[in-house]
């Protein structure tokens, strides 16, 4: 008697279509995973995107391509039960001695290296298009034009938008994206401000992004500073003013702490809060010295109860309570013209041409392109009209000075996102903003009657100013206004120094205008 013939195995549920797409999605992540691991493993400098990529989004993908094989079988296999007769997908017969599945042969195996070659080279540069600069400010970020073109003429120009705004790690990545989502949402349907709000406050601390670059235990002690300024009459006159800055720094283990840099000593801890969105008034500031003792200041003049203290958000200070607009800076007129001045890229030999920069760079435009024909059409009718030799014998000087005010107002203006220099104040100084007076204002007291100072040499001392007589410039001292403003000299710089054109007394003077301000406003 003969043995039954076995009963042959049924065919794996994983030989339908679906489940083949799912393993090709599976092979594709997984070879894009592990070529981004080995960019990892050897890579010097971190990056922000590959960990996220190559742990969170390729085994996503992958886990999604195990899904479509799964989902694949089970619908196989309920076809098979609905009919038991139908045809199976067969694998297709290999005999590499057949020319012909020979070639089909190879022609799979070339295929699919392709594939696999071209899922891992994309992906590789995916990653690295998003982590570009190009990608926040062209390609995404539509709406980041200001921030995008002020980026590019900042000191900060050569480091990444994800190098600061994001940062290496899981974490930051995820908050980011989320915040990205609703940015694209808000882009999509037209809901995002004009301008677009600062600060930031769910920015990633200084500690983790500026200090990776920058040290803050560092004594520097005190650096030249020359300030170039100038005037609005026929000669654009220049006066310069040289101090130094106390930047100190420091730390406790090297004995030196010292100047502005003290907020920053690591043995310092200086909370605050702020009443406003740009952090502009600070009516509360603590201060707590390396030996731990504690003190709080509350501004006389906008005090806060203790109750209301205790209930506001503190925020503790560091580097970008100062250093706020560390990329995206939107200068004054005055300052941007007086660079460029100083750099040569207008002439100063052209009558006017500072007062006349500055009046077309501070009226009202509706679009960026009425703003440079305006500013064309308004510099070569002031020359032609008023000085018709020099128009003819300066007009390259004259097209040049066109131009580089055409550049000063498209980079740090932009009338369609309502974006200037007065939308977005920066603290670092206090000339035309209220930057260091916020707490340096003289009104900050403790309980005990401890006044946070406003003495100018706390943070600089003047050691030169071309407008002031050897015999002043021979003594280093505080700094003296070129002008005596008598009762006036009290008020903070911002008070005057609007920084889009020559000072406007708020009273109509008429003919006595052109007086000083020291014959009315006398010393007391």
């Amino acid at each position: 008697m003969s043995d039954p013939e076995p009963i042959p195995k049924a065919p794996s549920l994983f030989r339908n279509y679906i489940s083949f797409v799912g393993a090709a999605i599976v092979i594709s992540s997984l070879a894009s995973g592990i070529l981004l691991f080995l960019m990892e493993i050897t890579s010097k400098q971190e990056n922000p995107y590959l960990g996220i990529l190559t742990y969170i989004v390729f085994p996503t993908v992958l886990m999604f391509g195990l899904f479509i094989v799964a989902l694949g079988m089970v619908i196989e296999r309920r076809r098979r039960r609905r009919s038991p007769s139908s045809d199976i997908l067969a694998y297709p017969r290999l005999d590499l001695n057949d020319p012909r599945a020979r070639r089909a042969f190879f022609v799979f195996l070339s295929v699919t290296f392709l594939f696999v070659s071209a899922s891992a080279f994309g992906s590789y540069k995916a990653y690295e298009y998003s982590d570009s600069v190009a990608f926040c400010g062209r390609t995404c970020h539509q709406v980041m034009k200001p921030e995008y073109v002020a980026y590019l003429a900042s000191p900060h120009a050569r480091v990444r938008c994800v190098d600061c705004h994001v940062g290496p790690g899981a974490g930051w990545y995820v908050r980011s994206k989320l915040s990205g989502a609703y940015q694209l949402y808000s882009v999509t349907f037209n809901k995002f401000p004009r301008p677009i709000t600062t600060p930031v406050h769910n920015l990633r601390p200084a500690q983790e992004t500026c200090e990776q670059c920058h040290w803050p235990e560092k004594f520097f002690g005190a650096q030249l500073k020359t300030f170039s300024h100038y005037a609005y009459d026929e000669k654009n006159s220049l006066r310069q003013t040289r101090m130094l800055l106390n930047v100190g720094g420091g730390s406790p283990t090297t004995g030196q702490v010292a100047g502005i840099h003290w907020h920053m000593n690591i043995g310092n801890e200086i909370t605050y809060v702020s009443t406003d969105q740009h952090r502009q008034q600070i009516p509360w500031v603590q201060v707590k010295d390396r030996q731990g003792n504690v003190t709080e200041y509350y501004d006389r003049n906008r005090p806060l109860s203790d109750a209301e203290v205790q209930a506001a958000p503190k925020r503790r200070m560091d580097c970008v309570e100062c250093h706020n607009r560390p990329s995206h800076v939107y200068q004054p007129p005055d300052l941007s013209v007086d660079q460029s001045f100083a750099a040569e890229r207008l002439d100063t030999s052209l009558p006017y041409l500072k007062r006349e920069a500055i009046s077309l760079l501070t009226k009202p435009y509706e679009t960026e392109s009425e703003a440079l024909k305006s500013i064309s059409d308004g510099l070569n009718q002031f020359y032609r009209q008023n000085y018709v030799d020099l128009y003819s014998t300066k007009s390259a000087s004259i097209s040049g000075a066109v131009s580089e005010v055409q550049r000063i107002f498209q980079t740090y203006t932009f009338p369609e996102m309502k974006v200037d220099w007065q939308t977005h104040p920066n603290n670092i100084g206090h000339f035309y903003f209220s930057g260091c007076f916020r707490c340096h204002d003289g009104e900050h007291v403790s309980k005990t009657g401890k006044v946070v100072r406003n003495d100018c040499n706390i943070c600089h001392t003047v050691i030169y100013d071309s407008a002031a007589p050897p015999e002043k410039n021979a003594k280093m001292g505080p700094y003296q206004h070129p002008v005596d403003l008598g009762d006036l000299a009290k008020l903070n710089c911002t008070v005057c120094h609007k920084g889009s054109g020559p000072f406007k007394h708020p009273v109509n003077l008429g003919d006595i205008s052109e007086f000083q301000c020291a014959e009315c406003h006398t010393k007391k």
